[in-house]
């Protein structure tokens, strides 16, 4: 008998202990099918509380073996889970020994480890609630030793543990000790590996409220950093199923935004580009799963424009593809940045908003503009599902003409527009994505068809610069262009010419493109559409110029382009060029000259430029007109010219049928600009007199063409000082004059003025080359031929509308302009190309500054000697001559910006045009100084009224000059070069001011070259003027003078800008102006160019002034201002409409500002929170702003609302006021804060804007509203009564709901801060179907005039005594927080769309509560 067997005998001797070999194999043995019952019995030791520590040894003995571990702890909880007892001591033993060896790496952290942990999982609800607190603790403190993946285990267990913590009774505030926890795993360190495993475990953390969840996804992507890249993907997948799931949606998707738009930025390389495009493809996903999300990404950007990055505008572009969201994505797209580059041109014309906003706005536009064009860039990286979107994103900003119409104010911050930037982004587009140039040519053809001209004139940019720089791979799309071709007679012929024009580069690389286009002209030429033929003209000129350019450029001059490694290269190749357009194209050109004249025009131009290109090709062109030509000249006749001929009348309209003028400057400008200097085998005096000869090189037909010319242009010439002028219109002596002839003759004498400007144009040539010998003839023959041109006054005086005459294109010559111009009128029609060369006029200037020195030095002789007779004639001719220097000047200067910068005739025409600058100074000071007053007084008023037309004529002239300057950058030496010695040498302060101007450039020596020499202009030229010509009375004179200090000032910043405004308004107090214009203008500039707030309180001055001088129902009026002596009885109405003018465009400015300040509050209760530090915020410095600004309008209209105003303008300030308080009930809304959010206390700058508004602006505004009636009332009887009443019907009543509405938010704002904002606010009176009896009126006024002033009287004391309370009871203290500090009152529970439903019957119920705060306060 063994010892064994003799023990088992023993009565009440004690189970042997459990091994773990016995506990493994009951596990298996109870996990095997039984067939006995008596097999499925535990050992009672598992029930014994003293075998716990004997079954952890066995785990403390395994726990260096992963496997061993995991064996022993899965069969003990087997066994466990058997038991029909529960062994919850067992198992919390159990669990905590194994986290305890677990977190001390005495067990390895494997995949056995994570199953046992899996076990346990299953098992916690057998676990004591009160055991869960130290098992959670313990596994919270384990969290920052959490390095690796399977070190994360534990985190299974922690959301059930935290589950079952919150979901039972026995723990007290199990809530609290949850939410301790949850703060505890927010608050510690975060590896990337928990970082990863948290973000996977919490959706199973149900009990999460929404602050703590904000509060974790936070945390997640400032922790995100840490993540390697290639886990990115997976994680940002994971929060956007998070996300899809409702948790912190918003918060998830602008951290996904921000972290990869803001945080990634400084990580650069393919491989972060690559996850940013599988993250997109997540998103893009995402979105199409659950579109909640893609409405997120698209609030995001229309909340607040500032969260703009490359990557947004990625996801945007990526979200696009989904056909739900494709409108909305690039409508945002497109609105976010409009929106910046709207905001970047009203801050810089806003002049109130400080410097530092400005540069924000422009560095929000640039951001926005470098993030789309990032995003583009970056599209080749893993992203190519973007592309479509791309394209059809550049073509929504290429159709944007907002940003068309002030491009100049965009390029000055270094800003591209919307619309080169699309073109930009087609650009990148079709050089790197192979795919994307079909489509982008296609998107062209169906756009040019389909949007508006302007609109088509940028897609054709864009198709233009594709043409020159991928020539190649844009052969391969020739079947497309073609197709765009078909429709040339369907376009407008401004867009039918620019797209012929912009492919014309590709002419030269495929012949047949170019038999296409001559076809589409050809029958293009047959149409009766004028636009039509206009632009098939114009584009067989441009074929022409394109073929000579190719033979001059070369066959092979694209050969540079980046994209020529295309397998387009041997699609077709240059063909060759040997043949000539001209002559292939010449029927196309014959017919030309049997359309109407605008046709012949367009014709007579384009040889022109074909002559530049190519002035070989003069010979081929004089053999194409002569013949034509020979129509209306007959050599041997009478009359060599047939004007009558280029005259025609139709259905009893006379209008011109040839352009002879224009013909005769086309042949002009081709003899002149002939090569000379060689000899020629047939030498003429008729050639050699245009400057040149013919070379031997030249062909028999073009000598005698060119002869023929050259000496028909020497008989016109002398014809024109030698015959009738009536013979040559076509005037017949003692004939009865018709309409219809009067007509003729007009027309007639329209065509023969502007022959002799080209006689002209051709002798001004001559005489800058001529001898001194000659020179004088030369002059003579000028002087004759502008007393000829003078002569045909008497022919086209009369308005050619009235007598119905037309023509192709209106032919406005000098002739017409010195009617307009003369008499002093600035108006000026569009005119046509110029037949005077600028160099012509600044030869002609140079003449008669000679002239007119001349006709000085002759003054003054024939004065000393008392001889009158020719001094009176030589100054008649020298003023005739002058007059029409300066209206050519005027039509010269007026007509430059209407030529295209790339046109040939530019150059040839126009050229330099800042050359006329310096002689029309010069003759500025000349007419200022003129012959001495004796001579002056002897010749009557005549003579002075002349010079000042003369000086009003130069200043206009200078004037247009100048604003071509400012507005064109390459014209900006202009000024340079009127304050250089040269010029100031007739000036007569240059020695008095050299002192200041020296002192002044030390001082501002660091400044813009360009701006000093424009304050020093108007310091040194324009100030002198315009005190001389005030004296003198020259009121247009000074008036344009005026007009140019704006202009300039406008361009100036600083103390320059500041000094013009104090210039300003020296002489509104200093000078007494009664001219209305001149008090205007200067008013004007006083308030223009003074920086605010100084604007505003010059305004509140002079409207106190202008107070006095109107007149009030308790003031009398004064005749004049003693301050401001330019307000006056005679001008006080247009002072009132200047200052009524800059509260008009602050009230404008202040409708954006409030708008603004409604997107940034919007953004701020949505939880945006893009600027961390509150005081620096754009918000608050608007705000600030905002309110001291308000208070200022408010000041200044306060005194308006007491003047004796005639209806018009009263009417204007009842709309002025009705903006304004439309603006304050704006501020006041966002004052009260939303539900759920902080009420703060309004500022002290507000509490003033509203108590100032109240006393000085909406009490005397009721008052003046009755006044305005009562006195419409009493002129019932009136004419025009009825509309009055009318406009008033309209004003009023909005007015007074705007009052009542502002009214309505100050109560509740009053309700929601406790500050009593309406004690010094005016009841409203009902004034619905009110009928106001002009005795009553009376009687209730003297009744509350009496009533208002005993309360007065009575609450003086009452009044010093309640600020003495309220100093006593700290209610100071109260009112003293700034503005976004954190000093707030209760969380506010009134909802905004609540408080806008008020009714009005409740009006009276607030009145009370917010008059009850007064009685309040005292009694505190």
């Amino acid at each position: 008998m063994t010892a064994a067997t003799q023990n088992s005998k023993l009565p009440n001797s004690p189970p042997p202990p459990l091994t773990d070999s016995d506990i493994i194999r009951l596990a298996q043995l109870h996990h095997r099918p039984q067939t006995t019952t008596t097999t499925t019995s535990l050992p009672p030791s598992l029930h014994s509380p003293s075998s716990i520590n004997h079954l952890l040894s066995h785990l403390h003995r395994r726990s260096s073996s992963s496997s061993a571990a995991a064996e022993y702890t899965s069969s003990l909880l087997r066994l466990i889970s058997l038991s029909p007892h529960p062994l919850s001591a067992l198992l919390t033993s159990l669990l905590t020994t194994y986290i305890h060896l677990f977190t001390s790496h005495e067990i390895p952290h494997d995949r056995n480890s994570q199953i046992t942990i899996q076990l346990f999982s299953h098992h916690l609800e057998n676990i004591p609630i009160k055991n869960l607190p130290s098992i959670t603790d313990t596994i919270v403190s384990g969290l920052p030793n959490i390095v690796d993946q399977d070190d994360s285990h534990l985190l299974d267990l922690l959301p059930k543990c935290l589950n079952l913590i919150c979901s039972s009774n026995e723990i007290e505030e199990p809530i609290g000790y949850v939410n301790l926890a949850i703060d505890r795993v927010l608050d510690c360190s975060w590896s990337r590996v928990l970082l990863v495993k948290l973000v996977s475990s919490v959706r199973d953390f149900v009990f999460l409220d929404k602050g703590r969840c904000r509060r974790f996804v936070a945390k997640v992507f400032d922790e995100m950093t840490k993540v390697e890249l290639q886990d990115l993907p997976s994680l940002v997948y994971q929060l956007l199923v998070l996300a899809s799931k409702g948790f912190s949606k918003r918060e998830v998707i602008e951290g996904i935004v921000m972290f990869f738009g803001a945080k990634m930025r400084v990580k650069t390389g393919s491989i972060v580009r690559q996850v940013e495009g599988t993250v997109l493809l997540h998103v893009n996903f995402a979105v199409k799963q659950d579109p909640s999300l893609g409405q997120e990404i698209v609030g995001l950007v229309r909340v607040d424009a500032r969260a703009f990055n490359h990557f947004i505008v990625a996801v945007l572009l990526s979200i696009a593809r989904v056909r739900r969201f494709s409108e909305s994505a690039m409508g945002t797209l497109k609105t976010a940045l409009i929106t910046a580059y709207k905001d970047y041109k009203f801050a810089k014309l806003c002049k109130w908003l400080p410097d530092d906003l400005k540069d924000d706005y422009l560095q929000t536009a640039i951001t926005i503009e470098k993030a789309v064009l990032k995003a583009v860039n970056e599209s080749n990286y893993g992203r190519e599902h973007v592309v479509p979107s791309i394209v059809q994103f550049g073509f929504v900003l290429l159709e944007s003409v907002e940003e068309g119409r002030n491009k100049e104010l965009d390029k000055s911050g270094g800003l591209m527009g919307s619309q080169e930037l699309g073109t930009q982004i087609l650009k990148s587009l079709f050089e790197v994505h192979d795919m994307a140039r079909n489509e982008i040519i296609e998107q062209c053809k169906f756009r040019v068809l389909s949007v508006k001209p302007e609109q088509s004139i940028a897609i054709i940019r864009l198709l233009s610069y594709l043409v020159q720089t991928y020539p190649y791979p844009m052969l391969e799309h020739v079947t497309h262009l073609k197709e765009l071709l078909d429709y040339f007679t369907l376009m407008p012929g401004k867009v039918a010419t620019h797209l012929v024009t912009a492919l014309l580069p590709l002419i030269k690389f495929s012949r047949d493109l170019q038999d296409y286009t001559i076809l589409v002209v050809r029958k293009a030429m047959f149409k009766r559409d004028d636009s039509v033929l206009f632009a098939a003209t114009s584009t067989i000129i441009n074929l022409i110029l394109a073929e000579k350019q190719s033979k001059s450029d070369g066959p092979y001059s694209f050969q540079e382009s980046s994209s020529q490694a295309s397998c387009s290269q041997q699609a077709e190749v240059p063909f060759g060029i040997g043949g000539s357009l001209f002559k292939e194209l010449n029927g196309l050109l014959q017919r030309c000259l049997y359309q109407q004249a605008l046709v012949k025009e367009i014709l007579y131009h384009g040889l022109v430029k074909l002559i530049l290109v190519d002035p070989s090709m003069a010979g081929a062109v004089f053999d194409f007109l002569l013949p034509h030509f020979l129509h209306f000249y007959r050599e041997d006749a009478d009359v060599q010219l047939e004007i009558n001929e280029c005259v025609k009348a139709e259905s009893g309209k006379v209008c011109i049928k040839e352009p002879l003028d224009c013909l005769l400057s086309c042949v002009s400008w081709i003899l002149l600009l002939q090569p000379h200097g060689t000899k020629s085998d047939h030498p003429t005096d008729s050639w050699a007199c245009f400057g040149f000869s013919l070379t031997q090189e030249n062909e028999a037909g073009k000598t005698v063409s060119g002869e023929s010319f050259s000496s028909a242009m020497l008989k016109v010439r002398k014809l024109i000082r030698a015959e009738n002028l009536d013979g040559l219109v076509g005037q017949t002596q003692g004939a009865a004059s018709t309409p219809l002839q009067e007509g003729k003759n007009r027309c007639g004498a329209s065509i023969l003025s502007g022959i002799i400007e080209v006689v002209l144009n051709v002798t001004a040539t001559e005489l800058e080359k001529a001898t001194e010998s000659k020179r004088t003839d030369l002059e003579k023959e000028l002087i004759e031929l502008v007393d000829i041109h003078k002569s045909l006054e008497k022919y086209t005086s009369t308005s050619r509308q009235r007598n119905g005459v037309k023509r192709g294109i209106t032919q406005s010559t000098v002739s017409d302009t010195p009617d307009k111009v003369e008499s002093g009128n600035s108006k000026f029609c569009k005119e046509r190309t110029s037949f005077l060369a600028t160099s012509v006029i600044y030869q002609l200037l140079q003449t008669a500054i000679e002239l007119y020195r001349c006709d000085i030095s002759t003054s003054i002789a024939t004065s000393q000697n008392h001889s009158q007779l020719s001094s009176k004639s030589s100054s008649i001719r020298s003023s005739k001559f002058l007059f029409f220097v300066l209206n050519a000047s005027l039509r010269q200067i007026k007509s430059v910006p209407s030529v295209g910068r790339d046109d040939p005739l530019r150059t040839l025409i126009y050229g330099d045009i800042n050359v006329l600058g310096p002689p029309l100074l010069k003759l500025v000071w000349l007419l200022k100084l003129g012959p001495n007053s004796d001579a002056d007084q002897k010749k009557g008023g005549k003579h002075v009224e002349d010079r000042k037309e003369h000086i009003h004529l130069t200043l206009l002239c200078l004037k247009e000059l100048i604003r071509i300057s400012l507005q064109s950058p390459d014209q900006m030496g202009l000024i340079d070069n009127l304050v250089s010695d040269s010029v100031l040498e007739y000036s007569s302060i240059n020695v008095l001011n050299a002192d200041k101007v020296d002192e002044y450039e030390q001082a501002s020596v660091t400044d813009e070259q360009s701006a000093k020499n424009q304050y020093l202009f108007i310091k040194l030229i324009i100030k002198p003027l315009f005190y001389e010509l005030l004296a003198a009375s020259c009121f247009h004179e000074v008036e344009v003078l005026c007009d140019i200090t704006m202009m300039i000032g406008n361009k100036l910043y600083g103390e320059r800008r500041n000094s013009l405004g104090a210039w300003a308004i020296s002489i509104c107090k200093s000078k007494d102006i009664e001219n209305s214009k001149i008090a205007k203008s200067a008013v004007s500039l006083a308030l223009s160019l003074c920086s605010p707030p100084d604007d505003l309180v010059v305004a509140e001055n002079m409207a106190k002034e202008l107070l006095k001088v109107v007149g009030s129902e308790m003031i009398s009026p004064l005749e004049k201002s003693e301050i401001y002596p330019v307000i006056s009885h005679s001008t006080k109405y247009v002072v009132a409409s200047s200052i009524l003018t800059l509260i008009e465009s602050v009230i404008v400015d202040m409708d954006w500002v409030t708008m603004k300040l409604k997107t940034y509050s919007t953004a701020t209760q949505k939880g945006i929170m893009l600027d961390q530090n509150e005081e620096h915020a754009p918000s608050f410095q608007l705000e600030e702003t905002l309110y001291s600004t308000a208070e200022a309008v408010v000041k200044v209209l306060s005194s308006f609302v007491v003047m004796n105003l005639k209806d018009p303008q009263a009417e204007n300030i009842l709309r002025l006021a009705a903006r304004l308080y439309k603006n304050l009930g704006r501020m006041s809304k966002l004052r009260i804060a939303s539900k759920g959010c902080k009420q703060h206390l309004p500022s002290l700058k507000y509490q003033k804007l509203v108590e100032i508004t109240c006393k000085q602006l909406t009490a005397p505004l009721y008052n003046f509203v009755a006044l305005m009636q009562r006195n419409q009332q009493q002129s019932a009887r009136s004419k025009g009564i009825i509309n009055k009443i009318k406009r008033e019907n309209r004003c009023v009543p909005d007015l007074i709901f705007q009052i009542e509405d502002y009214e309505k938010y100050l109560i509740l704002l009053s309700k929601a801060t406790k500050v009593n904002l309406l004690r010094h606010a005016k009841r409203s009176t009902s004034r619905d179907f009110k009928i106001l009896d002009p005795q009553n009126i009376v009687r209730e006024e003297d009744a509350s005039n009496h009533e208002s002033n005993n309360n007065n009287d009575s609450a003086a004391p009452n009044e010093s005594s309640d600020s003495a309370g309220d100093e006593g009871n700290g209610s100071d203290t109260v009112l003293s927080p700034e503005p976004g500090s954190p000093v707030a009152v209760e969380d506010s529970g009134s909802d905004g769309e609540d408080q806008d439903a008020i009714p009005r019957s409740k009006r009276a119920k607030m009145n009370k509560v917010v008059q009850d705060s007064d009685d309040e306060a005292q009694s505190e």
